[in-house]
């Protein structure tokens, strides 16, 4: 049988404050208050696996044992066909310290163009993890297929959003009202199977 989760404190496990807003829009209409672990002033682990599953299970883990409260976690990323799913559980690292996503999509387009790639779909993809800190978890994966366009355009998503038009759009990610893009995204997709299962 299935765990439910339950209405209440709920942390997540990311430092992203992107992901916060977007699982704050998620899960607060539901009846959860959802603290952030740069609220709670937590260490980010290190992302070991190789995995979006594995590393949302690591953020999510380390968040419960820390709080004594359930965790939920986001590992997600954008894979590229042409270049063989890169840059995949990379996304992040692709941005650089301190993460600066211009130049992520700089290096995505500058790969394709090394190769004269005519190919230019891609996926996101969201891995969500919740952790009890009993040890519990389970996880949930969502994906939202595209192709990716050049120069980026708008202003309201983050990450990898302006360069990114979903299936049966023209726009972008960083386009479309955040309503629309929730209602659509590998997160939301990922979300909507958690609901069924835990809520």
């Amino acid at each position: 049988m299935t765990r439910k989760l339950q209405p209440g404190r709920l942390v997540a496990a990311t430092h992203n404050k992107g992901k916060v807003a977007e699982l704050k829009d998620l899960f607060e209409p539901l009846g959860f208050e959802v603290v952030s672990a740069v609220d709670l002033d937590l260490d980010e682990p290190e992302e070991t696996e190789l995995t979006f599953e594995g590393n949302a299970l690591i953020k999510a883990r380390a968040a419960a044992l820390a709080t004594g409260a359930p965790a939920l976690s986001d590992d997600s990323g954008l894979e590229v066909t042409a270049l063989g799913g890169m840059p995949g559980v990379h996304t992040a690292i692709w941005a650089g310290e301190p993460r600066d996503f211009y130049v992520a999509m700089e290096k995505v387009e500058r790969e394709l163009n090394a190769i004269e790639a005519t190919d230019r779909s891609a996926k996101f993809v969201s891995c969500l993890a919740v952790a009890w800190p009993d040890g519990h978890e389970v996880t949930f994966r969502g994906e939202v297929h595209g192709h990716l366009t050049w120069p980026p355009r708008g202003e309201m998503g983050f990450g990898y959003d302006p360069v990114f038009v979903p299936v049966g759009h023209e726009v972008t990610f960083a386009e479309l009202e955040p309503a629309q893009k929730h209602a659509m995204s590998h997160r939301a997709v990922a979300f909507d199977k958690l609901k069924k299962a835990l809520l």
